[in-house]
């Protein structure tokens, strides 16, 4: 995956993606860019081929400045390796028809006014989880828990 913060220091922001309504796995869903590794891909390597896959992210406009910690996805059990990297501000996206819905740039100064912990319903298990609601989206799953240690990280008092 693929963190992709711009305007950093100034007013910064993250890319985030609506998945397709369609899809098989987490359809509908607010996630980072990212898939799953090629034969014989580094992670890092296969993090910024789906951001330019999925968005259109040259990699050479990606600024690498560290990694979160391996976050698990609850329902598919994958193991997600964050990338964080610095891009320009005001870049295009071209979007993968098959797999992106809409590309989603919020401030993380929204991000976090609009975090709580909420009681979600999924496949009839009621669960409690870190959120972020912005506009009409809830992200909530691993890439919440990965909102919570970026926050944790840019502003250890914070934590959000």
């Amino acid at each position: 995956m693929l963190v992709a913060i711009f305007d950093w220091p100034r007013q910064p922001g993250l890319v985030l993606t609506e998945r397709r309504h369609d899809m098989r796995r987490h359809a509908g869903e607010i996630s980072f860019p990212g898939g799953r590794r090629g034969p014989g891909e580094d992670l890092l390597t296969c993090a910024l081929r789906e951001a330019e896959e999925e968005i259109g992210l040259d990699r050479s406009r990606v600024e690498i400045v560290g990694a979160l910690p391996p976050t698990s996805t609850v329902v598919t059990s994958y193991k997600v390796v964050p990338f964080v990297g610095l891009i320009p501000a005001g870049l295009e996206h071209t979007l993968s028809p098959l797999e992106v819905a809409a590309v989603i740039e919020v401030g993380l100064d929204e991000l976090r006014e609009g975090f709580a912990m909420r009681r979600l319903i999924r496949r009839g298990v009621p669960f409690r989880s870190p959120t972020y609601e912005v506009g009409e989206h809830l992200i909530w799953g691993a890439t919440a828990r990965m909102l919570q240690i970026l926050f944790e990280r840019i502003d250890p008092a914070e934590g959000r």
